[in-house]
């Protein structure tokens, strides 16, 4: 059976208002009329706001006390007297970080995907970073802290790296993965040299993995919770802290872990954000935190790549195939009188399965009260948006919907907020030209769990874990280097792709593994 991968619905949400997304989670919470901030306190006045935000009718959420701080729940009335109590450093909404990574659906990145699921594939990106030009025996193991949705442990081309690490998602365990990124991420930095699958910068054990977990399947977390796992990345004496996640404002108090961290010699790398525009996404924008941007496999930048004076430096993230849990992301299945037609699910549709005749319901412009009753709506893409027609086709008694395209290509679509109880895939225009002299025809459409191990996805998310693990790679082999060395050092030896010298695109350039140990060896740390 042809399959076409679609990602979860959680997962191609990228730099969404950290505002929004944060009043929405308060909205949703059983207090509808309280906020979650975090506190920031005085030295030694811990116990003091304690007592005080009990008196306040607040909530704890999460205790920072490792950046004098207490992440807190509280009516929003209250927040005047909660800034006024005697003690309080400073009062911050606690942001909402997304994952920065999307699934790709192009025919070529979906065949890379299926390749690496029956002979091992070296992915564009090794090569493009110079990774399969390292030779010589590593000084010593980093360790890479991957600050993410956790990692499918159990994957064949994970599981044989040293692994270890914490959960604060609320969801699952550290080596589990609900969501897909983090396995991914994982996958671009260490998956194994092993004849399987795909093969990481790190493929031959060169580096080990701390996974910090904070994201379930939304693909959404506090500042609080990031902050709490950074925190036990520098506990679990993580090197490098890799964070594919971002936010559209600044945390006071994930700065300051970060500043900590960083002053005992920990090395920090984060996703620029996918939105295309000069916007600063958090915590890449931070001083101590290289901030990277994504390019494709011809060294050019990529257009949902944010570009401003914070980005460092670009690593490969478009259509990079890596590692995922098998029947966690999602994939469109049509059938017509037994035939499978490719199709890709909208993004929303729910999972699960319909099967009747198919029928022809026009633009779906209006619903017509049992027009479609168990059937399958085939409908023209136009007129009106993806969700009003599908949700037309509900309301016209269709247990499931086919949108065929008017243009050529593969046609992707989402529901969008609208939530729909029926599957629904999109088409080409050819096939849905193809299906309108099959009407009445025995047809099964359906969003189902995607068995693959592999995927191709597109993001900053994805030439993050790039540059972590070439700053892995490269200190392996100089062990007296610092981190403000090795950053120094991938800076300087970055393969210049943009503008002449640094640009707000792509920063110094590629990043460069063989000629940043070259540079070390001629020039020593930091040059």
């Amino acid at each position: 059976m042809t399959q076409v991968f679609k990602p979860l619905r959680t997962a191609v949400v990228l730099a969404v208002s950290a505002f929004v997304c944060s009043a929405a989670m308060a909205a949703a919470s059983a207090d509808s009329g309280s906020v979650r901030v975090i506190v920031a306190y005085k030295a030694g006045a811990a116990a003091k706001i304690r007592n005080g935000l009990v008196a306040l009718g607040g909530k704890v959420r999460d205790d920072l006390s490792d950046d004098n701080a207490i992440a807190i729940s509280v009516p929003k009335a209250k927040l005047a007297k909660l800034k006024a109590l005697a003690g309080v450093d400073y009062v911050e909404e606690d942001v909402v970080h997304h994952i920065l990574g999307t699934r790709s659906n192009s025919i070529k990145s979906r065949k890379v995907a299926a390749a690496a699921a029956s002979t091992q594939t070296v992915p564009y990106g090794i090569t493009l970073v110079q990774a399969d030009q390292v030779t010589g025996t590593p000084k010593w193991t980093p360790k890479i802290c991957i600050v993410d949705s956790g990692i499918d442990a159990t994957h064949e081309d994970l599981a044989g790296n040293k692994l270890a690490g914490q959960n604060f998602s609320g969801s699952g365990s550290w080596n589990t993965d609900e969501n897909a990124h983090g396995t991914h991420v994982a996958g671009t930095i260490a998956a194994l040299d092993n004849g399987l699958g795909v093969v990481g910068v790190n493929g031959k054990k060169q580096v080990s993995l701390y996974i910090s977990k904070v994201f379930d399947s939304t693909g959404s977390a506090s500042s609080s919770t990031i902050t709490k796992a950074m925190n036990a990345c520098g506990r679990a004496k993580a090197n490098i802290i890799s964070m594919s996640l971002g936010a559209n404002s600044a945390s006071k108090t994930e700065k300051r872990a970060i500043d900590r961290l960083a002053k005992k010699g920990i090395l920090f790398v984060a996703a620029a954000g996918n939105d295309g525009t000069t916007a600063v996404s958090y915590p890449a924008g931070f001083d101590n935190v290289m901030s990277v941007a994504a390019v494709d496999e011809n060294k050019a930048w990529a257009s949902f790549s944010q570009y401003n004076s914070t980005v460092d430096i670009a690593g490969p993230g478009v259509a990079v195939v890596s590692t995922v849990p098998p029947n966690v992301l999602t994939m469109g299945v049509l059938k017509v009188g037994g035939a499978t037609v490719p199709s890709l699910s909208m993004e929303g549709a729910p999972v699960k399965g319909a099967t009747g005749p198919l029928a022809d319901f026009g633009f779906g412009d209006a619903p017509v009260a049992g027009s479609m009753t168990g059937k399958i709506c085939l409908i023209s893409r136009g007129n009106i948006s993806f969700a009003d027609k599908v949700v037309n086709c509900q309301t016209s008694g269709g247990i499931g919907a086919v949108i065929y395209n008017n243009t050529s290509g593969e046609l992707a679509g989402t529901m969008g907020d609208t939530v729909t109880t029926i599957p629904s895939v999109g088409i080409t225009q050819a096939d849905g030209a193809t299906l309108m002299g099959q009407l009445g025809t025995s047809t099964y459409v359906a969003i189902e769990p995607d068995p693959a191990k592999y995927a191709s996805f597109n993001g900053t998310s994805m030439a993050t874990p790039h540059v972590s693990a070439v700053a892995g790679l490269v200190w392996s082999y100089f062990p007296s280097c610092t981190a403000q060395q090795i950053r120094t050092t991938l800076i300087n030896s970055a393969l210049d792709i943009g503008d002449a010298g640094r640009d707000d695109k792509t920063g110094a350039g590629l990043v460069q593994a063989k000629a940043a140990i070259d540079r070390i060896t001629a020039m020593g740390c930091g040059n």
